[in-house]
């Protein structure tokens, strides 16, 4: 049997009071971006908020998810589908990166349709970076609806 993948979510500090009810659900069902797990045994080692702008807790929060054995960051599908996104999203993951040597995945559940509906009438998304960024989370309109 292989070793679990361990996990740590970090969330916009605008949804601190989140239960993490879509994240825990996607995880447990390997989609969005955690179908990247799917066949693989996982499981989560931290879930904290970034701190609230301008993300203090992103220079603590990995370290101590790192020693409960994390090895795989997400940063929360909030922080895309906010309003606005979070600006500092790309700083974040190549910060954790560069200072604790953890792979950055953008993106925990689906996104859910009410948030892909706005977004996209608003062209919020329309770049290369955001492209990439939404890509893990992106999902079929059923699934997306199952999210709202």
């Amino acid at each position: 049997m292989s070793e679990k993948i361990k996990i740590g979510i970090i969330i916009c500090d605008r949804y601190s009071t989140c239960a993490g009810g879509k994240c825990l659900r996607s995880f447990h069902n390997r989609e969005g971006a955690f179908s990247i797990y799917e066949g693989k045994e996982a499981e989560i080692v931290g879930y904290t908020s970034c701190g609230g702008c301008p993300g203090g807790n992103i220079e603590y929060a990995p370290e101590e998810m790192k020693k409960n054995g994390a090895e795989v960051i997400h940063l929360a599908t909030g922080m895309v589908v906010g309003y606005p996104p979070c600006p500092r999203i790309k700083y974040f993951k190549d910060f954790i990166g560069e200072k604790y040597g953890l792979e950055v995945v953008i993106g925990t559940h689906p996104i859910p349709e009410k948030y892909y509906k706005t977004h996209r009438n608003l062209k919020t998304w329309d770049s290369k970076l955001y492209e990439k960024l939404i890509a893990p989370t992106l999902a079929d309109e059923k699934t997306r609806l199952s999210y709202d």
